[in-house]
């Protein structure tokens, strides 16, 4: 997911897409592909928007992948709309999502390793990679779900803080869009519909997340990231 403008980012995004900023050393959209390829994916779906000219051209450099771009230079279509638009490249199975914001540090093993073998189709139509608020960097919200002990999530009561952020990785089941509205749309209703059906899950991150939205994000992640250097 990389067609956003970086509004909170600017002045980095004067004249570059937020997925090019770079956090230690690598543009934002390389940490999120090389998990990816590291995981086993060899075909990646980009949506483009803010300079998209310059992150198609960096994407064209890559070979590690086949990488289809899903332009939004017209009209931004926000999260739910996105997706949809690009969902008949994914031939009715199922298929990650990452946000090109959503950087980490493994813990033991892989992330999206683990999702894989906890992806359950029959039962999920979503498994979001989520992260204890409380360990979360870069990260000024209020959390996004409650998680019990079978992974199953659940909103929050407003005005209380939810222990698990939503980090901008998931597995998604095209069948969540099933009746969703065309054009425009936030991906949060479908979230819910889930929710109300038993079939949105988590798995928590073993490791430590950062979420990389504005220029004091950039400096605190690579911060720790230098920190952690041998």
């Amino acid at each position: 997911m990389a067609a956003g403008l970086g509004t909170r980012m600017r002045p980095l995004t004067d004249k570059l897409p937020k997925p090019l900023v770079e956090v230690g050393g690598r543009p934002l959209v390389d940490h999120a592909i090389d998990r990816l390829v590291t995981a086993g994916v060899t075909t990646i779906v980009v949506n483009i928007h803010h300079h998209a000219e310059l992150l198609r051209t960096h994407l064209a450099k890559r070979k590690d992948a086949e990488f289809i771009i899903s332009d939004e230079s017209d009209n931004l279509l926000d999260s739910g709309g996105g997706i949809a638009k690009a969902l008949p490249l994914f031939k009715n199975e199922p298929f990650f999502t990452h946000n090109s914001d959503s950087v980490w540090v493994e813990g033991a093993g892989s992330a999206l390793n683990r999702m894989n073998a906890r992806w359950n189709p029959e039962k999920m139509d979503s498994l979001m990679l989520t992260a204890p608020t409380v360990n979360a960097l870069c990260y000024e919200g209020r959390g996004d779900f409650m998680m019990d002990a079978e992974g199953e999530l659940s909103r929050v009561p407003e005005q209380r803080v939810a222990p698990f952020v939503w980090i901008g990785v998931q597995i998604l089941h095209p069948r969540l869009f099933d009746g969703a509205p065309a054009g425009k749309f936030s991906i949060n209703p479908l979230w819910d519909r889930a929710i109300a059906r038993e079939r949105l899950f988590g798995i928590r991150l073993d490791g430590t997340w950062m979420h990389i939205d504005r220029p004091d994000a950039v400096k605190d992640a690579e911060r720790f990231l230098a920190d952690r250097m041998p």
